[in-house]
């Protein structure tokens, strides 16, 4: 019985444990918005890089067509990210990482799913994406020590871009033969703005004759940019859904500023809740809309999908959000089962790095054209973690409970014992003690008090 009971008070001691560790994780800062270091990114780096030389492109490529692709670029991404918050002299690690992202993008395996049939060439997809990535590398050097080749490179890819765009009826290019998803058109109109800070200006008038064409064909059930579009015409062909929108608010904002504003505060409005009052997460479809889970979304718990709620997290940062953007982060601390060493950290054990590169991409996103935005109205109350903590504290009470209840019932009957004794009763009281030396006892008679020298002979 003693061992049961020690085996039963080690399994509480653990859960305790683990409920303490969760109220950690769920009020330590988990985020740094666009200026800090974000908490844990660099080992959550180490551990991608790893990760991907063991292949691990290879198995996200089994789980979705842009797996292979996504792990790299993402990665790629996040270092450009976290070295842009570095001094220009200690970017080096970044520069060298980004860059073997890069090379990797552009080797046949990077082009493998995509078709080099399409204008551009192996669609709009692969071009922006990897495009992005180009100028990310060259944003990590002054401009007067880029490598002359990598100038010239970013400089046609934009240049072929934009006479794609200028070339089509639709705002929106295909990234595989007649299909066409707004999105990845977003990340590539971007890639243009980024070559106009970067180099000299040449793509203004292209930009805003694709805004002008994406207005005109906003999905009319929600007012922002569907999800996928006709490829011929782009006319809205699905409804917007979060895991294309979380990505098009990470770069519209480069685009134009005030109308990223207005598309991001609608679709915050449509697609955030907060389920079962347990902290905020995205809705894949939009309030008072349901359909099925894909590829993209992956499973969707109560219509929530995880991978747009991490992607969410990056653009709620972007936009200055750090209300949204810090309750994601924490409630990914809680839920997402992270593992930490003193040289890695990654999420749910490891077993999906390309959700890790995800979420450090989302967790370094910062403006990289367009000037910080000012805050949006919060709607993230600060109270939004009291109903976890609740739990978390219920939690590591609830396996004490037996331990508790047997401890008080000993008592109890420790009480109910003793008030069963009589108590002892004193005994009557009787005539005092007779002393041997008292001369009343040897009938002495009673001495003279008054005598004070010695007694007569």
């Amino acid at each position: 019985m003693t061992i049961i009971r020690r085996v039963g008070a080690l399994v509480a001691a653990l859960v305790s444990l683990a409920a303490l560790t969760g109220v950690v994780r769920l009020v330590a800062p988990a985020t740094a918005g666009g200026a800090g270091d974000p908490p844990g990114v660099a080992r959550q780096l180490t551990f991608l890089r790893a990760a991907l030389d063991d292949g691990a492109g290879e198995d996200a490529q089994e789980l979705f067509p842009e797996g292979w692709f996504f792990a790299h670029v993402l990665y790629g991404l996040a270092r450009v990210e976290s070295g842009m918050r570095q001094p220009v002299g200690e970017r080096g690690e970044a520069l060298r990482e980004a860059r073997w992202a890069l090379a990797r993008l552009e080797s046949p395996a990077g082009r493998a799913p995509f078709s080099p049939q399409l204008t551009p060439g192996y669609g709009v997809f692969y071009q922006g994406w990897t495009n992005w990535l180009r100028g990310g590398v060259l944003a990590l050097q002054p401009a007067d020590r880029r490598d002359p080749g990598e100038v010239r490179r970013f400089a046609e890819a934009s240049t072929s871009l934009a006479a794609a765009f200028d070339a089509s009826a639709s705002p929106y290019l295909p990234g595989y033969p007649g299909q066409a998803w707004p999105v990845d058109s977003t990340v590539a109109v971007a890639s243009l703005r980024l070559h106009d800070t970067l180099l000299p200006a040449r793509f203004d008038p292209t930009v805003r004759r694709w805004l002008d064409g994406v207005r005109q064909r906003l999905d009319p059930r929600t007012g922002l940019m569907p999800h996928r579009v006709e490829a011929a015409t782009g006319a809205p062909a699905e409804v917007a859904r979060a895991t294309s929108q979380s990505v098009v608010h990470r770069f519209l904002g480069e685009i134009d500023p005030a109308f990223a504003r207005e598309q991001y505060l609608r679709f915050r409005q449509l697609f955030v809740v907060s389920p079962l009052g347990l902290g905020p997460a995205v809705r894949e479809y939009p309030r008072g809309f349901d359909g099925p889970a894909d590829v993209d979304s992956g499973p969707l718990l109560r219509g929530v999908s995880l991978s747009a709620t991490v992607v969410t997290l990056g653009a709620a940062q972007v936009h200055g959000d750090t209300a949204l953007a810090g309750a994601l982060a924490n409630y990914g601390e809680l839920v997402g089962l992270p593992l930490d060493t003193s040289r890695t950290k990654r999420y749910a054990f490891g077993v999906l790095p390309v959700g890790d590169a995800f979420l450090a991409w989302s967790k370094t996103a910062r403006p990289w054209v367009s000037a910080p935005p000012a805050a949006p109205p919060a709607t993230v109350s600060r109270w939004w973690r009291l109903p976890l903590l609740s739990l978390l504290v219920l939690i590591g009470l609830l396996p004490w409970l037996p331990v508790l209840a047997r401890r008080w019932r000993r008592r109890r009957r420790s009480l109910s014992r003793a008030a069963a004794v009589p108590p002892c009763q004193p005994a009557a009281p009787g005539p005092p003690p007779v002393l041997a030396a008292d001369p009343l006892a040897r009938g002495a008679g009673t001495p003279d008090l008054r005598r004070v020298g010695p007694p007569e002979a």
